[in-house]
């Protein structure tokens, strides 16, 4: 599912027009973005949770040449689904 097609399913759920899902559906992942880059972690009860890993620097290979690369840290989103939705995914 696309973006569009989630704000498209919202505003035909709740009664309200296609611009206000929109402005819902864009605060939603807005406010979710936020509280990861503040190094917060988001959890959606049933659905699942947000939350950034962090990695730290390595010396890996650049697969064309061979090389050695030095990988700099960084910090990653990553998310775990809830039991809810994957016991719902396999029923």
């Amino acid at each position: 599912m696309k973006k569009s097609e989630l704000i498209e399913r919202v505003s035909q759920t709740f009664p309200c027009s296609h611009t206000q899902a929109e402005i819902v559906v864009n605060k939603v992942f807005a406010t979710i973005e936020a509280a990861l880059r503040e190094g917060n972690r988001v959890e959606l009860r049933g659905f699942g949770t947000f939350e950034v890993r962090s990695y730290e620097a390595y010396l890996g290979r650049n697969p064309k040449t061979g090389e050695s690369v030095q990988v700099a840290p960084k910090r990653s989103p990553f998310f775990k689904a809830g039991k809810e939705l994957r016991e719902g995914l396999n029923l």
